[in-house]
């Protein structure tokens, strides 16, 4: 079973499933789909996501669509015209990105606000990325500065590398 049909697994997800990838700018967003991705489907380069960009790719028991949505801030402002299709959604953080900790908990707080989102169980993945990195905050830190413990309405997981699972709510 790859990681991403245990991902639909723990999110409670159906065969074929819309996935909104969000995050600021040079998180690792698309690295990550990329990762998630089965082995013949990824790619060597990666590039920065301007606008966005949709990856479609299947796994032994699922269909994905992931929409990849550049986290620069002249773009983060269509997001929302993709909130409806979303069933799921993963918020990368840049764990090593401390200054723009506080922007990364405003765009998920306007996230969780917006209409199409708030009334929704919609599951949420946050991966805590860039660990590896010198003075990266622990998923616990990044977990308490963007709040998530306030998140009561919708099932949510802190992942802070590819195989390993920190939190679940």
């Amino acid at each position: 079973m790859g990681l991403f049909d245990k991902l639909a697994g723990w999110l409670g997800l159906k065969k074929e499933v819309n996935v909104l990838c969000l995050g600021l700018d040079n998180s690792g967003k698309t690295t990550i789909i990329n990762r998630l991705k089965p082995s013949n489907a990824q790619v060597q380069d990666i590039v920065p996501t301007i606008g966005f960009s949709i990856e479609k790719f299947k796994t032994s028991s699922l269909s994905f669509t992931v929409f990849d949505m550049s986290g620069q801030g002249r773009y983060r402002n269509l997001w929302e015209h993709y909130y409806k299709e979303g069933q799921a959604i993963i918020f990368v953080i840049d764990s090593a990105d401390k200054l723009r900790m506080v922007v990364a908990k405003e765009e998920l707080d306007t996230l969780l606000n917006h209409p199409d989102i708030k009334h929704r169980r919609i599951p949420i993945l946050f991966f805590a990325n860039k660990m590896d990195m010198r003075d990266a905050l622990t998923s616990v830190k990044v977990s308490q500065l963007l709040c998530l413990e306030n998140i009561k309405d919708k099932p949510w997981h802190i992942w802070y590398e590819l195989l390993l699972l920190c939190h679940c709510h």
